[in-house]
């Protein structure tokens, strides 16, 4: 009776071990099978989206695989900011125009439980948002593409004037805007307007302390984590090249411990970044980008080639962000590109617009 019970037991442990391989295997096999069926979905349909959409996913698969076919996509965003920095940065002294515009960009922010939570955190300091979610956003973003824009000089002289600490470590902000404030932190540092990494990073700690998650419900959650990814994401000048992990310990070892709850609680979206924060920390082999691999294989619609929204919505526009961020953490680079710096690019060089001045960038 041992005897069988021992060609049993082993009997067993071979069909498991043999199941875990196949695992494996279908699970390399289907990481392929869904980047392939998000990539030829989007880039069939690219013509189609936004401009800033277009932007997003050309700029992202440019730093992923360095083909210069997306720079032209990246070309289509620097015509579309470059537009909208020369109105907004070439008006600046005109009178009310910044009050103006800011109430503007709030009425804009929609009327959800968020859009409210966000529009009551900005009454102390509306112009805030007009500082940095325009003015900010349009100046960096030109500069990722290796120029200065219309009105650069105004723009930065405004900016190094404004009060920013203010709303960047303001509580109800960071419960609201935890992400985008970090993307805030970023962007005004590297145009040169301030540097409030310190700042924000003691006042998001002070919000959200690890020994306190288990106050936080789903929703305040989801803004932590997001907030901590882009600390990540930002410091790597969005996916153009690596972090230190030690300087990120702090989140890495959160989303480590705590990556059970992220896969029950967190949206795809967040799931997807938490497992590229540990790509870009140079982590590749790490137990949660498997695990956050295969929550994002499992999300995949086949149907509608797709990882949608969740709520089900298959739409491009509103998903583009999510699938781009899943064939990311699906199929990583040994290598991360630069750019584009669309100055230097054959595709690109003869068709920029004109008002923008090419960056002198030390050759590295």
């Amino acid at each position: 009776m041992p005897s069988i019970i021992k060609i049993s037991t082993l009997a067993a442990a071979l069909f498991c071990a043999n199941s875990f391989a196949a695992d494996l295997a279908v699970t390399e096999s289907t990481k392929s099978q869904v980047y392939q069926g998000i990539k030829n979905n989007l880039e069939e349909h690219l013509f189609e989206l936004p401009p800033r959409v277009q932007g997003h996913y050309g700029i992202r698969q440019y730093r992923m695989t360095g083909d210069a076919k997306y720079a032209n996509a990246a070309l289509v965003d620097l015509y579309a900011v470059t537009e909208a920095q020369a109105f907004y940065a070439c008006n600046l002294d005109k009178e009310n125009f910044i009050i103006e515009q800011a109430e503007q960009a709030i009425s804009v922010l929609g009327k959800g439980p968020r859009a409210k939570a966000r529009k009551k955190a900005l009454q102390p300091f509306p112009e805030f948002i007009f500082y940095t979610d325009v003015l900010l956003r349009y100046s960096s973003r030109i500069d990722e593409f290796g120029f200065t824009g219309p009105c650069h000089g105004k723009l930065t002289a405004v900016l190094k004037k404004a009060d920013l600490k203010t709303g960047l470590t303001d509580k109800a902000m960071i419960e609201t805007w935890a992400a985008q404030l970090v993307n805030y932190v970023y962007w005004a540092k590297q145009i040169g307007v301030g540097d409030y990494l310190a700042d924000y990073k003691q006042a998001f700690i002070e919000v959200y302390p690890d020994n306190k998650d288990d106050k936080l419900n789903k929703k305040q959650y989801r803004n932590k984590l997001y907030g901590m990814t882009h600390f990540i994401f930002a410091a790597s000048e969005y996916y153009q090249h690596n972090v230190d992990a030690k300087e990120f310990a702090w989140i890495l070892d959160h989303f480590e411990h705590n990556i059970d709850r992220i896969l029950e609680d967190a949206t795809d979206d967040i799931i997807a970044e938490v497992g590229i924060s540990f790509l870009l920390a140079g982590k590749t082999d790490h137990p949660v980008v498997k695990k956050t691999q295969q929550h994002i294989i499992n999300a995949f619609d086949t149907k509608e080639q797709i990882i949608p929204s969740p709520r089900g919505n298959p739409d491009l526009v509103i998903g583009e962000h999510r699938n781009v961020l899943a064939m990311m953490l699906l199929d990583w680079p040994e290598k991360l590109h630069k750019g584009p710096y669309l100055s230097e690019l054959k595709a690109t060089k003869k068709y920029l617009p004109k008002q923008v001045t090419p960056i002198k960038r030390q050759a590295k």
